[in-house]
């Protein structure tokens, strides 16, 4: 430790550490323009200068590292006039527009100037000015070069921590400007982190431009609800309208950056498609009609139906306060553990429960990423969970964290990985059982004898052909601890279960070779972790406790006063596949569109069509809600109170901005109208209390208390429980596959039907695209910006073309958040992937044999 003294405060501080963090920690306000704490000092503004003692010149504190003994001061005179000398010279050329500049009220350059600036300046000359009007670089940025500062802020943002590199300088001096290349932001995110970070209206968000003041804005501290990330951001309102969105440095997994979803996709919570009254279907169509005549007409038809099954389906993207009672009020009052929490897949508990039980860790991303190798499997994290890409990048780049990549789809971070495995379209699995088979060769006689009862070692352990298999077991063997984030995209496909086996294998190997472990899923849904912990699962209880536990069980029906049923309740698909038999009563959709999401659209639209009685409660007219008997209109997002619990496991508050729209009740209280048309209730039915009763019975969230979330919320708990005896699974055997293969997920701009409602990211969002390669285009003769044709054994959906050089060959991907498409026409329920055949559109073309297609002459 060395000692430094700061303004007459001694401290000791690590070596490595500044000047300038020795201060804060100090509580010593040093001020700044072109620092930041998570990007490379720069030392450029010259506003930090220190005298430090044995130096004859003033030193940037930002840039100057402690030595033991130095001492610092940080406010003489010297330093006061070279400070009002810095503020002049970036006077001389600033416009001094603040009534209508944006920043105007919450501008660095104004606090500075009010701080430290002179009372009168020195220059007199003309200001230069460079553009006489704003350029609008994007849909959603604005930019002003005269205002620039030349802190870099923003383009050190956009470089070394968004990785997207769309902003840069040209010219030299005072001419310096920053610009987007060829004066556009063509290739940026439009993630605003620039905007964020500018300390002046340099940098603009167009949506807000002119709108509004920072002191006519009642702000609300939330959570983010388009992904699993979970990044806090700050919502601000004006007379109840939502006006913009930001974020604040010192809270949350994000630390002050968002994505373009989190800054810009909150104005779906204004859509025009909102449910404004409850409806029922009369004559073939969905009327409007009272809450009391909803009421009167859903307790004759549950009445009519009470005998036969009912089953529930709700959403990832719901507070825990309402999945929790939605589970509690299918098992008590409708007596069915027909439950499930995702409209695009089935979970295969009985592989996931030994998972999280065993490795999942839940605490900070940042600590779980500071491990020696991070292992990404599966899905594309750019564009799933940007934010956590974020801080990928500088695990690899700042804290020399290797990076491993293994799936099918490329993504942006592999440009920072130590080792890339591009696997064949569903071959996640063959592929993690070829590195457990390296992993244990390697390992020898290290392992126990009967760890790996039945495994065999080498190519039938699912050997690839690719070195990268090896390579990628050796960096995980040279590390003393390795993180695992599992992409929730391998749970569409019907080799989950191996899936997750082999990945339970891996963790295991590792383990036992004595590493230091940690695993998350990077789930696309703001509240998958939540739905879980809550029980929202066929085969599981709150706190993942399987169905069949009779403790669990007996625990949970005491204090919810009832029985609770005992078998195993149907999963989506099973649920589907009774509406189908004509044997499902009341089928209740809370907050989710299979119709639009699940595999084979024209079965679930006939499943669905089946059902007795279909009760759809969502805040949006929804493609399902639309083949609803009884529909209800829920609040949506920032309209009732709640708790999501994101990746990491940290439970966060998500707060109400605005009011429920229309006649929208809350979710909590429709569960009350609808259990009380059953002569039923549920206690306690608020969302405060129903909190209590989550950390009293659920055993991760014991002991939270709401009050007590705070800014950064709290952290559930889980003791792994390694499982006993032999872990093995056998590998799936390697499929070979000489066809097309369709895979889907989110695109960067889109995750869902909310993001889909947000005119701001339909301003910014692709066009609906089919991604290929490079290889696989020339092949077809096909071309960039092409209008295609995807078919499949189901259907077919045309759109543009889009030519990756990064794909692997083989490779389709369609985003699945686009409405228009019905990507799920083409998919079709336990095939993933997609063996699909794509050809020119009105082009003729000639098939030689399945999905391999050439160019007809």
């Amino acid at each position: 430790m060395l000692k430094v003294t700061i303004d007459g405060q001694t401290l000791e501080v690590e070596a490595g550490s500044t000047v300038l963090q020795s201060a804060l920690r100090l509580g010593i306000d040093i001020p700044t323009f072109c620092y930041m704490k998570r990007l490379p000092p720069l030392a450029s503004c010259r506003m930090c200068l220190v005298e430090i003692e044995g130096l004859r010149r003033l030193q940037p504190s930002c840039a100057t590292a402690v030595t033991d003994g130095m001492v610092v001061r940080t406010n003489t005179p010297l330093i006061e006039e070279t400070r009002s000398s810095m503020l002049d010279m970036l006077l001389a050329n600033h416009p001094l527009d603040c009534p209508i500049c944006d920043k105007g009220g919450e501008c660095e350059l104004q606090d500075m100037v009010m701080a430290y600036g002179p009372r009168e300046s020195q220059f007199r000359d003309d200001k230069r000015v460079f553009h006489s009007e704003d350029i609008r670089l994007s849909p959603v940025i604005i930019m002003n070069v005269n205002r620039c500062i030349q802190c870099q802020r923003c383009v050190r943002m956009c470089e070394e921590v968004v990785g997207a590199v769309a902003l840069g300088t040209v010219e030299k001096g005072m001419d310096t400007a920053i610009t987007g290349f060829e004066g556009s932001l063509a290739s940026c995110d439009q993630c605003g982190n620039c905007v964020e970070v500018c300390p002046v209206g340099a940098l603009m968000s167009f949506p807000y431009r002119y709108k509004a003041r920072p002191w006519d804005l009642t702000e609300t501290d939330t959570v983010c609800p388009h992904c699993g990330t979970g990044c806090q951001l700050t919502v601000g309102t004006r007379k109840g309208e939502f006006m913009r969105v930001r974020s604040k440095v010192e809270h949350g997994v994000n630390r002050e950056t968002l994505c373009v979803r989190g800054r810009f996709g909150l104005d779906f919570v204004a859509s025009r498609d909102r449910i404004t009254r409850p409806m029922i279907r009369q004559d073939g169509a969905l009327v409007p009609v009272s809450w009391d005549e909803a009421g009167d007409y859903l307790r004759r038809r549950l009445s009519a139906v009470e005998n036969m099954a009912a089953g529930g389906l709700t959403s990832p993207r719901l507070p825990n306060e309402v999945l929790y009672q939605f589970q509690k009020m299918m098992r008590t009052v409708f007596r069915t553990n027909n439950i499930d929490c995702s409209s695009r897949w089935s979970t295969p508990f009985d592989a996931l429960a030994p998972l999280v039980a065993g490795f999942y860790s839940r605490a900070p991303l940042e600590d779980v990423i500071g491990n020696d190798c991070v292992l990404v499997v599966g899905g594309n994290v750019t564009e799933e969970n940007p934010v956590t890409e974020y801080l990928l990048r500088d695990g690899a780049r700042r804290r020399q964290t290797r990076l491993l990549m293994l799936s099918a789809r490329p993504s942006r971070l592999d440009a920072d990985a130590r080792v890339v495995v591009r696997v064949a379209p569903g071959g996640e699995a063959a592929s993690l059982a070829a590195v457990v088979a390296e992993l244990m060769a390697a390992a020898g006689q290290t392992l126990p004898g009967d760890a790996f009862a039945g495994a065999t070692i080498g190519k039938a352990a699912g050997d690839t052909g690719s070195d990268e298999p090896h390579r990628l077991a050796t960096a995980l063997n040279e590390g003393h601890s390795v993180t695992v984030l599992v992409s929730v995209d391998l749970l569409r496909s019907p080799e989950a279960r191996a899936t997750l086996q082999q990945i339970s294998n891996l963790l295991n190997v590792l383990r036992l070779l004595g590493k230091r472990l940690a695993m998350q899923f990077l789930f696309d849904r703001a509240n998958q972790m939540g739905a879980w912990d809550m029980g929202v699962l066929p085969a599981a209880l709150p706190g993942l406790q399987a169905v069949t536990d009779d403790a669990a069980r007996t625990m949970l029906a005491r204090n919810w006063g009832t029985e609770i049923p005992s078998e195993p309740g149907a999963d989506l698909d099973a649920m589907l596949e009774l509406c189908v038999g004509g044997r499902m009563g009341a089928l209740y959709i809370a907050g989710t569109d299979p119709l639009i999401s699940y595999p084979d659209r024209d079965f679930v639209s006939r499943a669905l069509g089946a059902a007795d009685l279909l009760i759809v409660q969502d805040a949006f007219l929804t493609d399902t809600a639309g083949l609803a008997e009884v529909v209800l209109p829920a609040a949506g997002y920032g309209e009732e109170p709640g708790t999501f619990t994101n990746n990491e496991g940290r439970t966060q508050m998500v707060r109400k901005f605005r009011e429920p729209a229309f006649e929208a009740r809350g979710n909590l209280t429709i569960f009350d109208f609808v259990v009380a048309l059953r002569n039923q209730s549920l206690r306690p039915s608020t969302q405060a209390e129903i909190f209590n009763e989550i950390a009293r019975l659920v055993p991760a969230y014991q002991g939270l208390m709401q009050d007590g979330l705070g800014a950064n919320g709290a952290f559930t708990t889980a003791v792994p429980t390694p499982p006993a005896g032999a872990f093995y699974a056998a590998p799936p055997s390697p499929k070979a596959a000489d066809r097309l293969m369709l895979i889907t997920g989110d695109c960067l701009f889109h995750n869902g039907y909310l993001s889909e409602r947000s005119d701001i990211l339909n301003t910014v969002a692709n066009d609906p695209y089919v991604a290929m390669s490079a290889q696989d285009t020339a092949e077809l003769g096909l071309s960039d910006g092409d209008q295609v044709i995807v078919r499949s054994g189901q259907g077919e959906l045309t759109a543009q073309l889009k030519v990756d050089r990064r794909f692997p060959k083989g490779l389709v991907v369609v985003p699945e958040n686009y409405r228009a498409l019905r990507l799920n026409s083409l998919l079709r329920r336990g095939e993933y992937p997609c063996a699909v055949e794509v050809q020119k559109a009105h082009a003729t073309l000639e098939v030689d044999r399945p999905g391999r297609i050439w160019r007809g002459v």
